[in-house]
């Protein structure tokens, strides 16, 4: 599945545009983190405990968008886009969408 945020892919043509397609998680902080997080908050640098969960939430929603683009037949997604908002205090919930197409 080639997935870019172009509207375009180089060297393909577009044949097929087949609609929306997405995928979301909704992911909790936990509070042996939060602890990290606070001491980590008071000597400065990077929260690596909360990086590794927004990384790990951005990969499932993106493998959650391929399989409902392959689903309807897709073999590309173009105009890739990222949304993160605040369901709760603890949680937040990523999207990602774009649009599937046939390339050839």
């Amino acid at each position: 599945m080639i997935i870019v945020t172009s509207s375009a892919i180089a060297g393909k043509k577009i044949v097929k545009t087949i609609g929306l397609v997405r995928g979301n998680t909704v992911r909790a902080r936990h509070i042996g983190k939060d602890i990290l997080a606070v001491f980590k908050n008071i000597v400065g640098g990077e929260i690596e405990e909360y990086t590794k969960l927004l990384g790990e939430s951005r990969e499932q929603s993106i493998d959650r968008m391929v399989a409902e683009a392959e689903q309807l037949g897709a073999n590309a997604i173009v105009d890739m886009r990222f949304s993160t908002s605040y369901i709760m205090g603890a949680a937040a919930e990523i999207l990602v969408y774009g649009t599937a197409v046939v390339v050839e």
